[in-house]
């Protein structure tokens, strides 16, 4: 196959359309973001993820924001329901590392081998509500702690974890899904965000960005599209040198053409840009303007599946045990 296009791109529906289809084989992309719209049943979803490497190749990536709590693509009755992270601040670790675990073999068991979670952004008091109980707290030792069983127990699980929204969205006071948010603070304050994301650089994980402005970094562009805010920081400071994937470039924090946007990522450092509303128009300009893969990318990507793949070497599936173990340490810290 040919190189593909360093973009992840959403689909319409449960199923793949011709006109999808003919999309994937001219202008390929390296994989896809699946949502509630294309979830209907485990049969169906198993021949949606099939289909769609047929596609694009038995390694492309196919992700799902699956964090437990407010945001689940997998729900009940088909899928069991899990508890958003803020349950399990202050509790034992092995809980977060066993509910992971079981969350990421519901995922692999459906092929969707990339889950979004965990979210290392900090839980602050005063900020906007779109982090809120999908942060494991305000402390980034807490934070840190909690994110690191989490990409162990989804990496057991034979999964890949995004770590995000990097590098902090917790000070946000406003929804990057609805508007351009600005953080404000000095560089001393954002080091307490940055600290988790520091303390996980070297996790095998992927990150995902943050659509967020900070004005100490750089004043003019918004971390997704910031060379300053990915070199120094997520790059330099932080030390992250695995897979940097975008937010969905259709959220109303970034403005302008699919297709520039989607350039402008790459230009800045991403390895891959991520466009999440399915529609077909907009799915081929992104595509049309994301360069092919490169090199140093796709080396990335090689390394965070070959932790993932390390991680999850002679585990047992027993989701009943997981289960177990996960409730029981949760009651006995209660």
């Amino acid at each position: 196959m040919s190189t593909p296009r360093a973009a992840i791109i959403g689909l319409s529906g449960p199923v793949l359309l011709a006109e999808e289809v003919a999309m994937l084989r001219r202008l390929r992309p390296l994989g896809a973001i699946l949502f509630a719209r294309n979830v209907e049943s485990p049969a169906q979803l198993a021949a949606l993820t099939a289909a769609i490497r047929a596609e694009l190749g038995g390694e492309a990536p196919i992700l799902i924001d699956q964090e437990g709590g407010r945001v689940a693509r997998l729900r009940p009755p088909h899928w069991p329901a899990f508890p958003p992270a803020a349950a399990f601040e202050s509790r034992p670790a092995g809980a977060a590392e066993a509910n992971a675990t079981l969350l990421g073999l519901e995922c692999a068991a459906m092929g969707l081998d990339v889950v979004c979670a965990p979210v290392l952004d900090l839980r602050l008091p005063g900020a906007h509500g779109i982090i809120g109980d999908r942060s494991f707290g305000a402390a980034p030792e807490e934070v840190a702690r909690l994110g690191a069983a989490w990409i162990a127990g989804l990496q057991a699980a034979g999964t890949i974890p995004v770590i995000k929204h990097i590098p902090g969205h917790g000070r946000a006071m406003a929804d990057s899904h609805l508007e351009l948010p600005r953080v404000t603070e000095a560089r001393d304050v954002l080091e307490a965000d940055l600290a988790p994301f520091r303390a996980l650089a070297a996790s095998g994980a992927w990150a995902m960005t943050a659509h967020i402005l900070y004005p100490a970094w750089d004043a003019e562009r918004p971390a997704t599209l910031s060379p300053r805010v990915i070199s120094g920081v997520i790059r330099g400071e932080i030390g992250f040198d695995g897979v940097l994937v975008s937010d969905d470039l259709a959220m109303h924090a970034l403005q302008g053409p699919p297709g520039e946007l989607a350039a402008a990522a790459l230009a800045a450092g991403c390895d891959l840009v991520l466009h999440c509303t399915g529609d077909l128009a907009e799915t081929v300009a992104v595509l049309e303007g994301s360069a092919p893969l490169s090199d140093r990318a796709a080396a990335r990507l090689a390394a965070a599946r070959a932790a993932t793949r390390l991680a999850s070497q002679g585990r047992t599936d027993d989701p009943a045990a997981l289960a177990a173990r996960r409730d029981a340490l949760l009651r006995e810290a209660a």
